[in-house]
């Protein structure tokens, strides 16, 4: 179980080596901006350009690797630094002329939801709260959240407090996984009640100190793509009971 905390909680976590540290660029970055996603996703090369520049290298560089035009690699480089998913990490030396560097902005890239607008996935149409499509939404209302609380965060240059626990489990029976849920569920009221305050007031305001979502869901682990489908029976526990 990987426990990770930030911000105010400050016990001590596991956490995986900065990979970014060589390259100057972050871990991860969100496109929230239409005109920005609009030109990552505008022709498929920009996604194998941008990958292969995880790295500082030139366009040239990227040309002669992925056996491509210089002339198309440019143009692509271009238009992703326009976006600024590329950036420049200064100038070498090839024989007699200087070649531009660029490197990604990030180690990889999260789509907000926001970019879909009134289509964006919410929760709250989703009648069936058991399905599947229901814990898609709250994904999707996570992902938007903590985007606009970074964002925020990082304009008030204050540092984000949050909380994420990931594990693997493996149940045997559809009575199992109906056990842990109970007893999941009456943990976490137990535990909410005893370490939490109030989050509204007797009338509907607002409770003193800050309001943070607790999102806990369970999903069946996909095979891995090199692996064969294996086919789903009513007797397989991820499956509905």
């Amino acid at each position: 179980m990987r426990i990770t905390r930030s911000g105010d909680w400050k016990i001590p976590s596991t956490r995986p080596p900065n990979l970014s540290a060589a390259t100057g660029s972050c871990s991860l970055d969100l496109v929230r901006e239409p005109a920005q996603a609009a030109i990552l996703l505008h022709h498929p090369l920009r996604l194998k350009i941008l990958a292969a520049l995880l790295e500082p290298d030139s366009a040239t560089a990227v040309a002669r690797r992925m056996k491509l035009p210089r002339q198309t690699v440019n143009y692509h480089v271009r238009e992703l630094a326009r976006a600024r998913l590329l950036v420049r990490t200064g100038r070498r030396r090839c024989r007699h002329l200087f070649e531009q560097c660029y490197v990604a902005t990030a180690r990889g890239y999260v789509l907000s939801p926001e970019l879909l607008g009134k289509l964006a996935a919410d929760p709250a149409q989703v009648a069936d709260t058991f399905s599947a499509n229901y814990l898609l939404g709250l994904a999707s209302k996570l992902q938007s959240e903590l985007a606009r609380s970074v964002q925020l965060a990082a304009a008030a240059g204050e540092h984000l407090a949050t909380l994420s626990i990931n594990t693997e489990l493996r149940f045997t029976s559809p009575e199992q996984r109906a056990v842990f849920t109970e007893e999941l569920q009456r943990t976490l009221v137990d535990v909410a009640a005893r370490h939490s305050s109030p989050f509204a007031k007797a009338d509907g305001s607002p409770a003193e100190g800050r309001p943070f979502r607790l999102v806990v869901g369970c999903y069946p682990i996909p095979p891995r793509k090199d692996q064969e489908p294996r086919s789903h029976t009513g007797n397989d526990p991820g499956s509905a009971s």
